[in-house]
């Protein structure tokens, strides 16, 4: 088990620096409080943007 949890202790460092720059830039480009509601709600699942982008540039 311990082993388990040292292998994704990187992925998770990650994408908690993800999270927290895709808040601070969607945010601060709010205009709005619901807007910025908004942009932490896609700050959660900024993974998705980025394999969505990386698809669609492909071709795929």
């Amino acid at each position: 088990m311990r082993e388990k949890v040292q292998e994704n202790a990187s992925s998770n460092a990650v994408y908690g620096l993800g999270l927290i720059g895709a808040a601070i830039y969607f945010i601060s480009t709010a205009t709005s409080f619901w807007l910025g509601v908004l942009g932490f709600l896609k700050a959660i699942v900024w993974p998705v943007f980025l394999v969505y982008e990386a698809f669609k540039s492909l071709g795929a």
